[in-house]
C-alpha cells in the first residue's frame, strides 16, 4: 500500500537523499529517512537541494521501521515551491546565512564576501557577518566588523581559539525563529565547522587546518547538511535548522545569474535610502557628479570597500551578454 507524506531534505550524497519526515507523517514521524528522486525530476533538470520541502511515496506495508528504508523504496516525487534557492552554498528556502570571514590564515577577500551579501539581500535572505579568528589579527577583524555593522548587518566578532563572541553567537541562533533554516557559509578554512562544533560539541564536524603554503583552507565539509538544532514541540512548532556548507573560493558572476545589472544597486543594503537622491535620474552611481551614493562615501557614511565591491560587480555584470 502505497502512502505519501511530506518532509524536508537535510542531506544529499550520490543522488542519495536523507529526508526528515514531518510531524504529523504517521509511524514516520520525526524519522530520516533515504530516498531517492524519482526519474521524472531528475529528467526534468530540478535538482533535489538541501533544504527542500518534498513529498515522498513508499510502500507502507513493507517498510521495517529502519532509516533505509529498503524495502520500502521511498520516492521523492514532488519539490515544494521554494522560496529561494542558492547555487553557493546549494541550499534552498533559506532564511538566515551567516556569511563567515576570517581575520586571518586565510586572509579576508571581501569581494567575494560582498557577492554573498547581495546574493542574499536579492534573494531576501537575512545575511549576518560572523568574523572568525580574530585572535590572529584584532585590528583587521575589527575594521571588517566595522564595515558591515556600518552597512547595517548583525555582525558577529568570534574567536573558536579564545572564545570571544561565542556567548553571543549561541544567545542569538538560540532565539531563530521556528521553522526557519540557517546556514554558515564562506570560503574554505575560514573556520566554519570548528564555529559549530564550539556552539554544538555534539555535531562532532571534520575540521583541518589551512594550508601554510598557499594560504587556503582545505575542503573538509564535502556537502550541505541540515541540523536540527531546536526541536520541533506537540503542538505544532516546527525545528530549526542550522547547515555546514562546503567551503569555496569564488561566486562566478560571468557563468551564473545571480542577479542582473539592474537589480544591483539594491542589493547593496547602506543604499537604499540614497537611492533616488541623485543629481540625474539614471545615476549608475560609479562616477558620476552629484551622486548621493559617491558623496555619503566620501564623508564616510557608505564604507569605500563595499562601494569597492559595487564597483566591480558593476564592470562584471555590465559586459555580461545577456543571451
Amino acid at each position: 500500500m502505497e502512502k505519501k507524506v511530506l518532509g524536508r531534505v537535510i542531506k544529499g550524497v550520490g543522488g542519495l537523499y536523507t529526508v526528515l519526515v514531518d510531524r504529523d507523517g504517521g509511524e514516520l514521524a520525526g524519522k530520516a529517512v533515504q530516498s531517492r528522486a524519482r526519474g521524472v525530476l531528475r529528467r526534468g533538470g530540478r535538482e533535489v537541494l538541501a533544504g527542500d520541502v518534498v513529498t515522498l511515496s513508499y510502500d507502507a506495508e513493507r517498510y521495517d521501521g529502519t532509516h533505509s528504508g529498503d524495502e520500502a523504496s521511498f520516492v521523492i516525487e514532488e519539490i515544494g515551491e521554494r522560496k529561494n534557492s542558492l547555487i553557493r552554498p546549494p541550499l534552498s528556502n533559506l532564511d538566515y546565512l551567516f556569511i563567515t570571514v576570517a581575520a586571518a590564515s586565510p586572509a579576508p577577500v571581501l569581494l567575494t564576501v560582498d557577492k554573498l551579501f547581495s546574493i542574499c539581500v536579492y534573494n531576501d535572505i537575512e545575511p549576518i557577518a560572523l568574523i572568525s579568528k580574530s585572535e590572529l589579527n584584532e585590528s583587521v577583524a575589527s575594521e571588517v566588523a566595522e564595515i558591515y555593522k556600518k552597512a547595517g548587518f548583525e555582525t558577529f566578532l568570534t574567536s573558536a581559539e579564545t572564545g570571544e563572541g561565542i556567548d553571543a553567537l549561541a544567545a542569538y541562533i538560540d532565539k531563530l525563529p521556528a521553522g526557519s533554516v540557517s546556514a554558515f557559509s564562506g570560503a574554505s578554512g575560514v573556520g566554519k565547522s570548528t564555529l559549530l562544533n564550539k556552539l554544538f560539541p555534539h555535531l562532532e564536524l571534520s575540521t583541518s587546518s589551512v594550508s601554510r603554503k598557499t594560504e587556503r583552507g582545505r575542503h573538509t565539509t564535502r556537502q550541505t547538511e541540515l541540523f536540527v538544532i531546536r526541536e520541533g514541540s506537540e503542538n505544532g512548532e516546527t525545528p530549526v535548522f542550522l547547515a555546514d556548507t562546503p567551503g569555496f573560493t569564488m561566486l562566478d558572476f560571468d557563468q551564473f545569474d545571480f542577479f542582473s545589472l539592474e537589480d544591483l544597486p539594491m542589493t547593496m543594503r547602506e543604499f537604499e535610502s540614497y537611492i533616488g537622491c541623485c543629481k540625474y535620474k539614471k545615476c549608475t552611481h560609479t562616477k558620476e557628479e552629484g551622486c548621493s551614493i559617491l558623496e555619503a562615501v566620501a564623508s564616510g557614511e557608505i564604507s569605500p570597500s563595499r562601494h569597492k565591491s559595487y564597483l566591480a560587480l558593476y564592470e562584471t555584470l555590465k559586459a555580461k551578454k545577456k543571451w
